[in-house]
Parts: structure tokens; C-alpha cells; sequence
């Protein structure tokens, strides 16, 4: 799970603390979904993480706490598709499942000289069928892994190295000199610019976390009060955010400062954080409330609201940029 469009050596740290923690099926399906999230902060898609702790309750709940052998039970646990099963069933019990992902598709398409779109329905029968009739009868999983390794480490997106490859022979691709137009290569798609503001709001000594909702991006994580920035000018930045705080979390602010930039990149949008600092105001400002159009805005409202010691913020789940917000104010004076 943690491997999905997540490279080995990012993994592998967050493996071995994850299962340190959460030794066994049991212990992960009790333990809490903000624990859950803390062990994952920093690996991204945080969805692989409340599914995996969702799958973890359906095995204890449903199997008796014993992981599924058969490939159809395995499919219906929460976050697994039809890869995920294969790789699992086949490496764990030596299932004659088939598996399909970045290393195989390429290795599998300059296999069979297909330089159609790899993701369209055609391709993606054709290269399951392939997946499946190159497994024997025994040892699917070594099999798979091999394959995977083989595109990985031979059967390389750029030059290829074909000499030492030992299906060379099979390879129509390489054959006919076509391993830099096979597998066809799909268009980047084009990134959007956005730019966020993200708020932190002092109360005395301590500062307002907010817990995202379920349908949106870093759902069930905290954060700091975060969204689309469009003013310009210093004076109209500090009536929009006051504007969106008193909307979002029914405060009265103060802008202070403007305390750092953070540029990342989330899919296809390259986002500008702007990192703001506010405080509560003694009396509100209705001009600011009542004055500045806000755009339309489908965010749900926040699940929960918590007023925070600096020290306290590494108890919660973050996202990365949160993280980062969360060590800047924690190394600041007031």
C-alpha cells in the first residue's frame, strides 16, 4: 500500500516505524485514525492510510483477524484494487495472480510491441491478458517480482539496457529499434498556478488548528486555516483574510504580517503558499466582514477547531506544508 506511487527509498523509513507501532492487523485496526495519520504524515495520498486502517478493521471484524487468501475477498477490503490483490496474493501466498504497474506495463508493451495508449481499454486488456499467461503454475510471486525488477533496473523508460536483458531474443521492440517510441508516452498534463494563503492565528500563546473534512484534500488531517488568495495590495490581502476567517471559522482577526512563502506542487497545480500571521481582534471589523465579495468556495466547513500550544502541534497529523508551518512558528518568539 505504502508503495503505491511511492518509490522504495521513501518507503522504506515509514515501514519500519509504521509495523513498529502497529505490529499486527489487531493492534492497526484499534489504534486511532489520527495515530494512523501521524505515523503517514510526509508520504502523501493520505488516503492510503484511513483505507488501510479501514481494511485493517474489515480483517479483524469480518476474517478473524487473518489476512484473505482468496483474490475475491482481497478485492473487497478498502483502498486494494486489482494490481494491489495480485501483488499481495501472489508474493504472500504464491496465487497465481497477475500484476500490472509502471515497470510491467513498459516491460510488458516492448514485449509485445504494442505502442498503442497504454491506459486505454484496449491496452490495458491486452497487457492484462499478457500479465496473466506469462505466470506458471508455481512460483507467481518470485515471477512477479522478477518482472517488476526487470523493469525496473533493465527495461528502463530511457536507454534501456537491452544487452543484458534476458528476453532480448523475445523483443520485438528492440528489434525493430523502437524501445524510445515504445511504450507510447502519455502528455504530462498542464500544471495550474494557484495561490493559498495559510493563517495562523495567535491567541495569547497558543495558536488555531483546524481539522479538514472528509471530501476534500487531506481530509481528517489538521492544518492551519488555509485558501484561495486573490487580493493584491497589502491593505486588500488583510480585509480578504479577515473576511475568510470570519466566514470559515467565525473569528475576528487582526492581520499581522505575512511571515514566509512556501511553493509545492499538489497533482497538477504548482501552488504559492503565502503564510500569514493574524490575531484575534478585541472588536470586530464589520467593514471587513460585511464589504469584501468573497468567491464561491466549495470546502466544506471545518470538522473541528483547537486552540494549540506551539509544543503541542507535533501531537497532531499534518500535512507536509503544515509540518513546515508548524516547525517555523514553534522556532519563532511571539
Amino acid at each position: 500500500i505504502m508503495l503505491q506511487q511511492t518509490q522504495v527509498n521513501t518507503v522504506r523509513a515509514y515501514f519500519l516505524r509504521f509495523i513498529k507501532s502497529f505490529p499486527t492487523v489487531a493492534g492497526l485496526a484499534a489504534a486511532p485514525e489520527q495515530e494512523v495519520l501521524r505515523h503517514w504524515e510526509g508520504l502523501g495520498y493520505y488516503r492510503r492510510a484511513r483505507q488501510l486502517h479501514s481494511a485493517a478493521k474489515q480483517i479483524v471484524e469480518q476474517h478473524g483477524g487473518l489476512f484473505p487468501r482468496d483474490p475475491l475477498q482481497v478485492l473487497k477490503l478498502p483502498g486494494i484494487g486489482r494490481y494491489t490483490a495480485g501483488a499481495i496474493t501472489s508474493i504472500a501466498f504464491d496465487a497465481r495472480q497477475p500484476i500490472l504497474e509502471a515497470n510491467t506495463i513498459r516491460l510488458f508493451s516492448r514485449l509485445l510491441g504494442y505502442g498503442g495508449e497504454t491506459n486505454s481499454r484496449t491496452g490495458q486488456e491486452l497487457l492484462w491478458k499478457f500479465a496473466e499467461e506469462v505466470l506458471s503454475r508455481t512460483g507467481s510471486g518470485e515471477l512477479n517480482q522478477a518482472l517488476m525488477e526487470l523493469g525496473s533496473q533493465v527495461c528502463t523508460p530511457r536507454q534501456p539496457n537491452c544487452d543484458v536483458c534476458p528476453v532480448m531474443a523475445l523483443c520485438p521492440t528492440q528489434a525493430l529499434g523502437l524501445v524510445d517510441s515504445i511504450p507510447l508516452v502519455r502528455k504530462k498534463p498542464q500544471v495550474t498556478p494557484l495561490r493559498e494563503a495559510a493563517i495562523v492565528i495567535r491567541r495569547g500563546n497558543r495558536v488555531l488548528l483546524v481539522q479538514r473534512g472528509q471530501t476534500k484534500r487531506w481530509a481528517g488531517l489538521w492544518d492551519f486555516p488555509r485558501f484561495a488568495l486573490h487580493a493584491e495590495s497589502p491593505a486588500m490581502i488583510a480585509d480578504e483574510i479577515a473576511a475568510q476567517i470570519a466566514n470559515r471559522c467565525r473569528l475576528n482577526i487582526d492581520w499581522r504580517q505575512q511571515l514566509a512563502t512556501i511553493k509545492h506542487g499538489v497533482t497538477r497545480f504548482q501552488i504559492t503558499l503565502e503564510i500569514h500571521e493574524a490575531a484575534i481582534a478585541k472588536r470586530a471589523n464589520q467593514r471587513r466582514q460585511n464589504d469584501v465579495i468573497l468567491p464561491p468556495d466549495n470546502d466544506p466547513p471545518y470538522v473541528e477547531q483547537r486552540w494549540l500550544l506551539p509544543k503541542e502541534l507535533a501531537d497532531y497529523p499534518l500535512n507536509t506544508t503544515g509540518r513546515k508551518i508548524a516547525r517555523l512558528i514553534q522556532g519563532a518568539k511571539r
